[in-house]
């Protein structure tokens, strides 16, 4: 089986290397095109044997995937460029341009013969470089063998998950903006650790192994956080200041405008 990636910027280059990584494709059975040849040279440099190419029409030919990994602006005109050539009784078509839902991008691809493929619309993040991913994806006119696909073949790099059209708004939020989100609690942390006396490095590397403990623990435990947060809270105890003077200034609340922003 082969995959081409249009657009192998950060979330499809990040894509393109966790597949390779994962050993989910073989090099050879990946293809990356891009307009940007510094793009498409550090692909060949972390995945030595993967196809480059400049050229859209090219890459998608031989494919039994087509990814498009562009911004949503682009979407229609990389579409455009290669719509004649996609063989839809063979190639699934899987798009990751977020809030182009599966009724536009079935306009979209649709051929002057009124036929179109199957279509998945998927929203991923950032960590499916390092195998541990979140995976959205809903669709529309796939076969269930197409569906079962993407499941098996995402399902190796992280968390996949078919969901409700509706949803894929505020899973957008949750995981492929959440990411961020994470970061930036990360950063909030390590900069209090370095005010309190840490060097950044010691601060950070603290701050990511409890970050990863405090998931692992829900995973292993099926648990709530507040039964977790109760665990570690004693009557006039450190934490539960901490906590109210996070919830003081707003912390929650925060986090959940944050979340709505985008919707």
């Amino acid at each position: 089986m082969k995959i081409t990636i249009i657009g192998a910027g950060n979330m499809g280059g990040a894509i393109a290397k966790g597949l390779y990584n994962a050993s989910v494709f073989q090099a050879a059975d990946i293809v990356c095109a891009d307009k940007s040849a510094a793009i498409l040279e550090s692909i060949s440099t972390a995945i030595p044997g993967a196809y480059t190419t400049t050229d859209n029409i090219e890459a998608v030919k031989d494919a039994d995937i087509v990814l498009f990994a562009v911004k949503p602006w682009i979407l229609p005109l990389a579409i455009d460029e290669v719509k004649e050539v996609l063989d839809y009784n063979k190639q699934m078509i899987i798009s990751i341009a977020a809030g182009i839902g599966t009724d536009k991008l079935s306009e979209l691809f649709k051929k002057n013969d009124e036929s179109v493929p199957g279509i998945v619309y998927l929203i991923p993040n950032i960590a499916v470089e390092v195998g541990e991913g979140v995976f959205l994806y809903t669709t529309q006119n796939a076969t269930t063998a197409q569906i079962e696909c993407v499941q098996n073949i995402f399902g190796k790099l992280g968390l996949a998950k078919q969901v409700e059209e509706k949803q894929m708004v505020a899973g957008t939020a949750l995981s492929s903006c959440g990411i961020a989100y994470v970061f930036r609690y990360i950063r909030a942390c390590v900069e209090g650790g370095v005010e309190m006396g840490f060097y950044p490095k010691d601060a950070q590397e603290i701050v990511l192994q409890t970050i990863k403990g405090a998931a692992e623990l829900l995973m292993a435990n099926h648990s709530h956080p507040e039964q977790e947060i109760d665990k570690v809270t004693t009557p006039g105890g450190i934490t539960i200041k901490g906590l109210n003077a996070m919830e003081e200034a707003g912390f929650t609340n925060a986090v959940i405008k944050g979340l709505k922003a985008g919707k």
